[in-house]
């Protein structure tokens, strides 16, 4: 579908290319039960994680496997990386070895220079400024769980971080209207927002900021959340914590929201903080079929891309 090409932001897809890799996951996923073609057949995909994960990292490998390619999981500081090999002639070598790449890193910049000089598709599966990868499987979700995403409210409470970003581009391109409440200081990346209000213009969808987390919950058709604290920000847990109280998910919060509303979050989740258990594990949470959904969006991502 998209062979050949990379996936660094969820802004490469046009709509209606977002709109057939949905399609896709859809297909795949209800294939699944009965096995799916081996459209990676013969091909090896490196996994370069460079930090932690669970279902990122278990849902590629699996897609992988199960779409009949071999994957190869690498630890960044298991490699010359560690040592201080340049990024481009790492990525050069493995380019050479490898049909294509899946990396989970910090630096976003680590991205375009891999794909700059792997001359293999290079798949974002996290970087401190977006998660593109989250963003088909949760899309998924919520297709699955209300029959379609243009015109839905869709609200984001809590930190401003990749998957907000990620978020704002992709549900600002599928037509819908996208509420981001952070507190002040804390909110997503300027240039996301401008780029999401673009797409938005285009697509008939809308990208507001409401710092009152009590109003932007009003009338939501989806309610998500992320953790606090982002992989690597640790020391600041504290201060983010104390901050960020009144955009807590739980049960108060969610009684504002619509009664049909659904509740996400993309793991790990911190019951007690961003997220309470009552709701992480209500009638209005998806997250679990959330979480499933990661392998299906992995499939279809690596069939585009790479089949």
């Amino acid at each position: 579908m998209f062979a050949g090409r990379d996936f660094i932001s969820i802004s490469d897809l046009g709509p209606g290319e977002l709109h057939s890799l949905l399609e896709l996951a859809v297909k795949l996923k209800g294939e699944s039960k009965s096995g799916s073609s081996p459209s990676l057949s013969g091909k090896v995909i490196g996994l370069l994680f460079e930090k932690p994960s669970t279902r990122t990292r278990a849902s590629f490998e699996t897609a992988v496997y199960q779409l009949g390619g071999q994957a190869i999981y690498l630890r960044a500081d298991e490699l010359q990386l560690a040592r201080g090999e340049p990024l481009k002639d790492t990525a050069r070598v493995l380019g050479s070895y490898l049909n294509g790449l899946v990396m989970r890193t910090y630096a976003h910049q680590n991205l375009v220079e891999f794909a700059e000089y792997a001359h293999v598709p290079i798949i974002n599966a996290l970087s401190d400024l977006e998660h593109p990868t989250q963003i088909i499987s949760d899309m998924l979700t919520v297709i699955e769980a209300k029959g379609k995403l243009s015109g839905l409210r869709f609200v984001w409470l809590g930190d401003g971080n990749n998957v907000c970003n990620s978020w704002l581009l992709g549900g600002a391109a599928m037509g819908m209207n996208v509420v981001v409440s952070c507190p002040n200081g804390f909110d997503p990346d300027k240039s996301m927002i401008t780029s999401a209000q673009r797409l938005a213009s285009e697509s008939g969808g809308k990208v507001e900021l409401v710092h009152n987390p009590a109003k932007a919950v009003e009338g939501a058709d989806i309610l998500y959340t992320d953790v606090w604290v982002s992989m690597g920000q640790e020391k600041r847990s504290r201060v983010k914590e104390k901050k960020f109280k009144a955009y807590q998910l739980n049960s108060k919060l969610v009684s504002k929201a619509r009664d049909d509303c659904c509740v996400m979050h993309c793991l790990p989740a911190h019951r007690g903080l961003e997220i309470t258990d009552d709701v992480l594990e209500g009638k209005k949470s998806i997250v679990w079929r959330q979480s499933e959904n990661k392998l299906h969006g992995a499939r279809a991502i690596l069939t585009a891309f790479l089949a």
